[in-house]
């Protein structure tokens, strides 16, 4: 009996680390498939609508240390529901006015809420589950993805069918943290605040910031985050740059999130039978080379091929990227940590990319450097491969 209740006990845990992880990207995916509606409206430049999106990843960054003390002094528990109700405000107070100031102060806060928020559940699933991590953090990696999905495929939707009201369409996202908040509070075990805090008066963990391995990660997750904030910002306005219409590319941009979402379970479960890191990096660095050339010289079908590549890549970068700092985590304690400091310098060195690619554009009035930036970060992801593996 006490194996099935444990059982249970694991699914509900696995499922709400699922709806929390949903509410992981659509404030800051959501801005994309509108951002010509947005540059429009508010009459601002595409450099400031690309801030939209620079600033919550920047935030990512900046506040990922806080994740260590938050889950110690709080618990597990209180720290995730804390961060989706300020989630739950970042996303409802965007329903107030058409305002580019109430953007930035939003996307701000959602930045500061997920920042803190993916250390913390990356331990988490280090702690319940460390026969299993690297399966559960593909679920996970899913659940960010199936919500980047679905604010790639709804938001143009929402848009359209409230009126073309653009408030509608990136506040309604609050109700899915609502959702989320529910879920955790319900299936999440109280012991959770009080596990982590005695653990961590304990264990010792290896400061990363001393390790050349610990670098190397984080640079490779940088490059991979600036390549799907960078796509999920610019992809809708790259294909209608080539002339197809607002629907057309917003369900292109729809079809790349479903293929990264299905991917995001399939690579770590692949994974977990072809487990060399360097096979996998160099395979899908070399993939995207092909789909980020077929995007910028091609047209027609040879755009949704592009595509399609491009989400196969994105799909298998970003949870390598989770799983790397705990594939060298030894407690639950340097899980944090070593997760901290990857998706903190990692989301901070992505937050420039949307924006200098936004800077290019205003400056060129053309995507020529678009397609060099995206190139160049895949050189530079299969350059990083390199240094991973000197680092063994």
């Amino acid at each position: 009996m006490a194996k099935r209740q444990w059982t249970i006990s694991l699914i509900l845990m696995v499922v709400s680390i699922f709806f929390v992880a949903l509410n992981m990207r659509p404030a800051v995916t959501g801005i994309g498939p509108l951002f010509n509606v947005l540059m429009t409206s508010l009459h601002v430049s595409s450099t400031s609508i690309s801030l939209l999106t620079s600033i919550p990843v920047f935030c990512m960054g900046l506040f990922a240390s806080l994740a260590v003390p938050l889950q110690r002094k709080i618990g597990t528990k209180s720290a995730i529901a804390l961060l989706l109700v300020i989630l739950i405000l970042a996303n409802g107070l965007r329903f107030l006015q058409e305002s580019y100031l109430l953007l930035v102060m939003t996307s701000f806060a959602a930045g500061l809420a997920i920042a803190i928020m993916g250390p913390i559940l990356n331990a988490y699933i280090k702690n319940k589950f460390p026969q299993r991590f690297t399966t559960v953090v593909g679920i996970y990696s899913f659940g960010i993805g199936v919500g980047a999905t679905l604010s790639a495929a709804l938001s143009v939707t929402f848009y359209q069918s409230f009126g073309n009201s653009w408030t509608v369409a990136l506040g309604i996202w609050a109700l899915l943290a609502v959702v989320a908040l529910v879920i955790w509070l319900w299936a999440i075990p109280a012991q959770s605040n009080e596990q982590l805090q005695r653990i961590t008066t304990i264990e010792h963990a290896r400061n990363p910031w001393t390790s050349g391995r610990a670098w190397a990660i984080l640079l490779y997750f940088g490059l991979q985050t600036s390549l799907f904030f960078s796509m999920m910002a610019w992809l809708t306005p790259l294909l209608q740059d080539k002339g197809m219409s607002l629907e057309t590319a917003s369900v292109m941009l729809t079809f790349m999130s479903i293929v990264q979402m299905l991917g995001n379970i399939a690579v770590p479960l692949l994974m977990e039978k072809w487990q060399s890191r360097t096979v996998w990096l160099l395979a899908l660095g070399f993939v995207g080379l092909i789909g980020f050339t077929l995007l910028w010289l091609m047209s027609g079908a040879y755009l949704w091929l592009a595509v399609l590549l491009i989400g196969i890549v994105l799909s298998g970068l970003f949870p390598i990227g989770l799983l790397l700092p705990l594939d060298e985590a030894k407690n639950d304690l340097e899980a944090n940590s070593w997760s901290s400091m990857v998706l903190s310098g990692g989301f901070m060195l992505s937050a420039i990319i949307p924006m200098i690619i936004g800077v290019c554009y205003d400056r060129t009035g053309n995507h020529t450097w678009t397609y060099i930036i995206f190139l160049g970060l895949m050189v530079g992801i299969i350059a990083t491969t390199g240094l991973l593996r000197k680092n063994r």
